[in-house]
């Protein structure tokens, strides 16, 4: 898994191609964003830098995989940082210091595993498994992460197991990047509801919350035009769903944690 907006007209050019929505409904996109100085300053506290102390080399909206993010680069006390920082939420969804990662590959020049020096995310994901004892298909959902910690690049990576009587251990590892040892692991185990075959948590919004969400962005628009599945993508939920009112369709996507509209695209149906 980021000076205003770049430039108001880029940023609606972007976010149409993007989402590939109606005029209207790229405003509604575009007004769920985040703005560029708020990515900025959500990456310099997750550094821990002072505004006065960073020269920005870049801070773009991007896109991965339909997901919009700022891509965040800056310069600090001798050193280069990264932060990837959710477009919809704020948050700093990938992190990195170029001057640390450089340090680590040359401390290594023996580690060729990948073209980085870094073990890779398959690898950190196969080693908390292994030491867990258990199988990827069991698991849900999965998250793998490249991070920083005190100047060391480490994966995070974050997995839950589901047992039958309704009970949830969480997995957490953070895994050496270069040497791919273990450097910390915890879990726990709580409980959790099922309901005709749909997980329900208070870590994720509701079928019906949703519901409420994507109809506030049709008006007019009521429950019977509308339905909806919870999904998972790279080990995070979502909630996929389709309405169809007034001759148009509307399918979207909506993150089941955050309530964020990922993705959302409209079309005629006589198209």
């Amino acid at each position: 898994m980021k000076n205003g907006y770049f430039a108001i007209a880029a940023g609606l050019a972007l976010t149409a191609l993007l989402a590939g929505c109606s005029p209207s409904a790229q405003t509604g996109r575009q007004a769920s964003y985040i703005d560029m100085e708020s990515a900025k300053t959500a990456a310099l506290t997750a550094a821990q830098v002072d505004s006065s102390d960073a020269s920005f080399t870049k801070a773009e909206l991007e896109q991965d995989d339909g997901m919009a993010y700022y891509e965040v680069r800056f310069t600090a006390n001798g050193q280069d940082y990264y932060y990837a920082v959710d477009a919809m939420t704020g948050t700093v969804i990938e992190a990195g210091n170029a001057s640390a990662q450089q340090q680590a590959a040359a401390a290594s020049p023996q580690q060729d595993t990948a073209a980085s020096g870094q073990i890779g995310k398959d690898e950190a994901k196969r080693i908390a498994l292994e030491d867990a004892g258990v199988a990827e298909s069991s698991t849900m959902p999965m998250a793998v992460e490249l991070d920083y910690d005190d100047g060391v690049a480490v994966y995070d990576v974050e997995f839950v197991v589901y047992a039958d009587d309704g009970a949830v251990k969480e997995y957490d590892y953070e895994i050496d990047a270069t040497t791919g040892a273990i450097r910390s692991m915890d879990n726990e185990v709580e409980r959790i509801e099922y309901t005709q075959g749909t997980i329900h948590s208070t870590d994720y919004l509701s079928e019906q919350e949703v519901r409420d969400i994507a109809l506030a962005e049709v008006p007019g628009a009521t429950e019977k035009d509308l339905s909806l599945h919870l999904d998972e993508d790279d080990g995070r939920l979502r909630y996929e769903g389709r309405i169809i009112y007034q001759g148009m369709e509307y399918e979207f996507e909506i993150d089941a944690y955050s309530g964020a509209i990922r993705e959302w695209d409209a079309e005629s149906v006589f198209d």
